[in-house]
């Protein structure tokens, strides 16, 4: 009788406890299944960003605290979510919507991007001073996507790829366009500057107010999954507060010690690492 190694038990607890917070077991999820017939065909850049939990599960949560500094986007969430009774299961579907439309068979892409443009179509209301939003403004959606782009490739960017050349970074806006023509947002960024120069059009809109602040501490101090993924969950919500611009953390009211930042680093640095080495094994 063959005994496993400590190496590869280690990797196999790890992995499964992953995919458990990713994947509702119970409604019978189950990876996404990369294919040869997707929107982006293998070596798409899109496809060597998202492939990486670590940074992923960093610019996810980078993404939802600058998307939230925008009064539309945070009442859309408020008013038409259970984010405050099922974070996880927000979090998941999120996750899931990416990698069914970076890997999945193309037909499975599109249906879901035609499911979630019939949800936004119900996602509509009306702002404390009186101005309606509505999920489906294509304007609404530019902040959404170029919040989730930035945040995602600054994420791989500091922990996966950190000398990534920028045409590299613009091939992957481009790329990540394709899903935010989809879903009906409009302007959609191409380029790192292009993305830039969106975010600083946007900048007279935001506003953090005590709402605000309380979805931030429900993002921010989740319950861990597990207690195993306490010290990851916990690095990873600090690494992403410190991948924040500076006006976005400011604006929160977040304050890191300079000395702290390269620990937070390196405590990133190292998980991602694990990751890797743990989901290596799985391909």
């Amino acid at each position: 009788m063959s005994v496993e190694r400590p190496s590869h038990l280690v990797r196999r607890l790890l992995v499964r406890q992953v995919r458990g917070v990713f994947h509702d077991s119970a409604r019978g999820e189950a990876p996404v299944v990369a294919s040869d017939r997707a929107l982006y065909p293998p070596g798409s850049v899109i496809r060597r960003v998202h492939g990486d939990v670590t940074s992923m599960m960093i610019g996810g949560v980078g993404a939802l605290l600058l998307q939230m500094l925008h009064p539309a986007a945070l009442a859309g969430i408020w008013d038409h979510s259970r984010f405050r009774d099922d974070m996880l299961g927000r979090l998941r579907r999120t996750a899931r919507f990416i990698a069914v439309t970076t890997y999945a068979e193309r037909a499975e892409a599109e249906a879901a991007i035609a499911r979630v443009r019939q949800v936004h179509d119900h996602v509509r209301g009306t702002l404390a001073d009186g101005t309606a939003y509505a999920a489906g403004d294509p304007w609404l959606l530019a902040w959404v996507h170029v919040c989730e782009a930035v945040s995602f490739l600054d994420a791989w960017m500091a922990y996966g790829e950190p000398f990534m050349p920028v045409a590299e970074q613009d091939r992957y806006f481009a790329e990540a366009a394709l899903v935010a023509r989809a879903l009906g947002a409009d302007p959609v960024p191409e380029s790192r500057a292009e993305a830039m120069a969106l975010m600083a059009r946007f900048r007279g809109e935001l506003a953090v107010t005590e709402r605000t602040r309380e979805v931030a501490r429900i993002v921010l101090r989740q319950p861990a999954p597990s207690l195993g993924l306490m010290p990851a969950q916990a690095m990873t919500m600090q690494a992403a507060v410190a991948l924040l611009p500076g006006w976005a953390r400011r604006m929160h009211g977040f304050s890191m010690p300079v000395v702290a930042r390269p620990l937070v680093r390196a405590a990133a640095f190292a998980l991602a690492g694990t990751m890797r080495w743990a989901f290596k094994a799985q391909k």
